[in-house]
This record gives structure tokens, sequence and C-alpha cells, in this order.
């Protein structure tokens, strides 16, 4: 089954948000940028997905005007295809002339999805479902997704790890296989 290496919202707009943090960032893009060696000497297609809200607000990093909806310049990735989405699925992430990322993987015969990227409960685990429920197998790559600790509403702090821990909870045999950065390919 042909495969694509998924890089979902490796952007250097995440660094402008008051709940970054960047404990965890240097694994992340180690495991993410070794998945885009290993994928391309192996000819995955790799595609990248930035997020990009709407309006022009430059003070809002994820808008357009801002600069800042570029990859995060610690990795090397050259895609072959790159999609812009307004929402959480990358699934419906559109390329320049408008064509969605879905139609593109399946014109491609591409059955299978390796997901990465930030954060791991938001976006990718969103990409993870629709992709499943949408007919393509998936691994999700756990240790090459990113995420923040965030605050119940009771106000206790859920740990990047608990989340992670959560997210391969829900995902796993349901909806994705769970494999680390290093088991991905194989």
């Amino acid at each position: 089954m042909k495969q694509a290496l998924m890089v979902i919202d490796v952007q250097e707009s995440f660094r402008h948000r008051p709940y970054f943090r960047s404990e965890e960032l240097p694994a992340f893009l180690a495991n993410v940028q070794s998945l885009i060696e290993r994928s391309r000497e192996r000819g995955l297609a790799i595609v990248q997905v930035f997020h990009r809200e709407p309006g022009e607000d430059p003070a809002n990093p994820f808008s357009a005007a801002s600069g800042l909806v570029r990859t995060m310049p610690e990795l090397t990735i050259r895609p072959d295809a790159v999609f812009h989405k307004r929402v959480h699925s990358a699934l419906f992430a559109t390329d320049a002339a408008g064509g969605t990322l879905e139609a593109w993987l399946r014109a491609r015969g591409i059955g299978e999805l390796l997901v990465t990227g930030i954060r791991t409960e938001q976006c990718c685990e969103t990409t993870a479902r629709h992709a499943s429920d949408s007919g393509f197998g998936v691994r999700y790559v756990t240790d090459a997704t990113l995420t923040f600790p965030m605050r119940t509403r009771s106000g206790r702090e859920v740990s990047a790890a608990e989340i992670r821990e959560r997210t391969e909870l829900v995902l796993d045999g349901r909806f994705a296989r769970i494999v680390s950065s290093a088991d991905a390919l194989g």
C-alpha cells in the first residue's frame, strides 16, 4: 500500500502563542526530521500542511499577514506538495489551485498516512480520525507529534504526556496504529 508522510502545522506560528513551551521541541523536531529523511529515501510522498486563519491581522500568528505561517527553521523538508487549512483536519486543506489534500492523495493511489505534527490532540488527532473514517490506513507517529499542557475547566493542568497518552488511548486500534518514529516505516 502506498504511503504518504503528513507533516501537519510544524510552523513558526506556535512559538508566538502564550501556551508554547519549548522543552519537547528538539526531540520532536529530530523525530520528524528523521522521518522526512527516511521517507524521502524510500520514495514516499511528503506532504506539508500549514494552518492559516482568515484575516489580515499581523498580530495573529496564524494569519498570512504575520509572516509566521512558515516551516520552523530547524526543519528541512522539501515537500512534494504544500497545502493550507483553516480547520482541524488536514484532509480539508487545499493547494494553491484549490484542490484538496484528500483528492491529491487519492489521485496518487495513496492508501496509508503517517501522521506527524503539532498539536497531538487537535489537528493531528482530528486528521487521523477523518482519514480513518475516509478509508485511509493511519499510522499515528506519536513521538513525532507535539503538544503543550492544557488546563481543564476545573483548573487542573494536564501535562503534554497525559494528553499524548489519552490521544494514543482513543486512537489505537480504532482509528490508527500507534507507532514510534523509529518503527513508523516498518
